[in-house]
């Protein structure tokens, strides 16, 4: 074991005494520092950690000034680099961009904190000569930087350089490192970055991942007895046991082993409990989730804090339990007979499909076009996914038959108010619509009373998702409505013209009685009464649904005669002033007038003779004057008698 410490050590003393950055060349632990500088937009926030250089926010600073910037853009009259990125590609990563001081000085100093005594470590950062080779006449100044790791009181503990750094026909981040190791008793230590060369045109730099981590011994992971590879996998539901193993060479004299254990993707180690040999054991029941499970083996020296800081880590080591693809089956059926059965599946990779009547597919989704009862059964599916997992399933395919409806008429006629029975047949269940006027709507024979003329659907069904339909449309003849027309009044000798008309169709009609009327046999005949007659207008359905009737009156004023002469003296000849016919009217106002305007007769619908009296004393004899309105909208009549005693 002594000799394994010397060995180790004379590697490390023979890797600091090059010129040239020496990385790592062992297992690395954790980063302790990763001085990233953040993400985010333009720019990035000033840095509390610089020395000798001023803050400055927009892109291109000038000599003694730096920025924090995602990208850099053809500053200096395109004589820099367009860096579009930080140093891992991530576009909205920030990076530290300098434009060096005049004179020679330190720019960055920071305090790292935490790390193990006597432990060591990797330093690293990626640095870009941003400058393009051919800028300043192909003479540019070149970074040249200084790393020094010192105690809290100023002690240098390692000192490294880069020498100058070319510039670079293109973009090129490049990482600079070396090892160092705490002293015994110190955790924290300072980082100072200095600057070698002097500003002017050129000594233009980036910087990006400043990164400490713990140095030590190789750690090669792998799992027992498989081939080379760090991931074992399997699918979910198996019960498996593996075996892991971890080699470790010389550098430790007194190493501590760790097994660790992480779920989450790498972002969050936990030990696991009494795992501190090189070789692990793990058993994943059945009932273990799909997922990755990670494994890495840390090592630190046995003597001294148990710290993340402390440690070196090996490579990691992934179990992966697959997920079995989901075989669900989703199903159109049931289907009618002469429809379509379509069957489907979610993602996977391989299908194998198997059913009746020899049915097989190798497709993700399998449609059996015009179904017919034989494809009704039983059917399986082998479904494989890409990583070589099996799941299985099956569904019952029902093709049920297709009911015929049949009604047994598709028309019938009615007269209004009457019913009629629809019969239906060809299945087990029955719906009708709509369903006004009916007296079930899911019966197979309701009774159907409609007010008008309908077409009823029947749906036939048969206890499956099949149905049929029939149609059958009800006539409904209504009684034709006779309206003769308005009555009407004539004189004697006078004719008027009826106007009579029907509400509905397919009917027979005359007029009665057939006596002074032209024709009993057209709506609008001619009349001429020679006195009151009632017209009636006779309707009846040529479809038996019955008969109306409506009359007409035609009131016939006969003929008035009015004398101009009588003489009131008592000798019983024209005593009174008669008007022959006046009493066959109804409605009627009659009024004598004196010369002078004054009423001194008046009569209203009575035809009482006028004996030539006023309020019972005798007119003088002379000239009268009378006005005779018979209305119904016939001519007023005027005119003079002539009292003579």
């Amino acid at each position: 074991m002594p000799g394994k410490k010397l060995l180790f050590s004379l590697l490390i003393l023979l890797a600091f005494s090059r010129v040239a950055a020496q990385l790592c060349q062992g297992s690395l632990g954790d980063p302790i520092v990763n001085i990233t500088f953040g993400a985010g937009t333009n720019p990035g926030p000033p840095l509390a950690s610089t020395k000798n250089l001023q803050y400055f926010s927009p892109d291109c600073p000038n000599d003694g000034f730096y920025t924090v910037r995602t990208n850099t853009t053809q500053c200096f009259f395109n004589s820099w680099h367009t860096v579009n990125s930080d140093h891992t590609g991530n576009a909205d990563g920030y990076f530290m961009l300098i434009n060096a001081s005049l004179q020679k000085s330190e720019f960055y100093v920071d305090t790292v904190r935490g790390l193990c005594p006597n432990t060591t470590y990797e330093f690293a950062a990626w640095i870009m000569n941003v400058i393009k080779p051919s800028s300043c006449g192909g003479r540019t100044i070149m970074p040249n930087l200084t790393f020094n790791i010192e105690k809290p009181d100023g002690t240098v503990v390692q000192s490294y350089s880069t020498g100058d750094i070319p510039p670079s026909s293109s973009p090129a981040w490049n990482q600079n490192g070396f090892f160092f190791t705490t002293p015994v008793g110190v955790t924290n230590v300072v980082l100072r970055i200095s600057n070698n060369s002097t500003g002017g045109c050129g000594n233009d730099l980036g910087i990006d991942d400043i990164t400490f981590r713990p140095c030590g011994p190789s750690l090669n992971s792998y799992f027992v007895g498989e081939p080379a590879g760090n991931v074992k996998e399997w699918c979910e539901g198996e019960d498996t046991e593996v075996a892991l193993k971890c080699d470790v060479s010389a550098g430790y004299n007194d190493p501590y082993f760790q097994w660790q254990q992480s779920t989450d993707g790498g972002n969050t180690w936990l030990d696991i409990p009494s795992a501190n040999t090189t070789t692990l054991s793990r058993r994943f029941p059945s009932s273990t989730a799909p997922g990755n499970y990670l494994y890495r083996m840390t090592v630190r020296q046995q003597a001294g804090v148990d710290l993340a800081s402390c440690r070196v880590a090996s490579g990691i080591l992934t179990v992966r339990i697959n997920s079995v693809p989901d075989a669900t089956i989703s199903s159109n059926s049931p289907v009618c007979e002469g429809g379509a059965v379509t069957l489907a599946l979610s993602g996977a990779e391989q299908y194998k499909w198997t059913g009746v009547n020899n049915f097989s597919s190798s497709a993700k989704s399998v449609t059996i076009n015009n179904a017919q009862l034989a494809n009704g059964g039983k059917y399986y599916v082998t479904v494989t996914s890409v990583k070589g997992c099996v799941s299985k399933d099956s569904t019952e395919v029902i093709v049920s038959p297709v009911p015929v409806a049949s009604v047994a008429f598709t028309r019938q006629t009615i007269c209004k108010g009457e019913s009629v029975f629809l019969s239906s047949s060809g299945g087990t269940a029955y719906k009708w619509f709509p369903s006004v006027g009916l007296s079930s709507s899911s019966i197979a024979n309701p009774v159907a009373t409609p007010a008008e003329t309908i077409k009823y659907n029947v749906v036939v069904g048969n206890g499956s998702v099949c149905t049929d339909t029939a149609i059958v449309t009800v006539n409904v003849i209504a009684t034709p409505i006779a309206n003769a027309g308005p009555n009407h009044a004539i004189h004697e000798g006078q004719s008027v013209e009826l106007n009579g008309n029907i509400i509905g169709s397919n009917y027979t009609y005359n007029w009665s009685p057939n006596i002074y009327i032209d024709s009993v046999h057209t709506l609008q005949p001619n009349v001429n009464p020679v006195s009151d007659t009632r017209y009636i207008l006779n309707v009846t359905s040529n479809d038996g649904c019955g008969f109306s009737a409506d009359t007409a009156f035609i009131r016939v004023y006969k003929n008035i005669v009015i004398p101009n002469a009588f003489s009131p003296n008592g000798d019983g000849i024209n005593d009174t002033w008669n008007i022959t016919a006046l009493n066959t009217y109804t409605d009627f106002d009659f009024a004598v007038f004196n010369r002078y305007g004054q009423l001194v007769y008046q009569s209203k619908s009575y035809n009482q003779p006028w004996n030539g009296t006023y309020n019972g004393k005798a007119l003088p004899a002379g000239t009268y004057y009378y006005v005779l309105n018979l209305r119904n909208a016939l001519p007023m009549q005027k005119g003079y008698i002539v009292i003579l005693r």
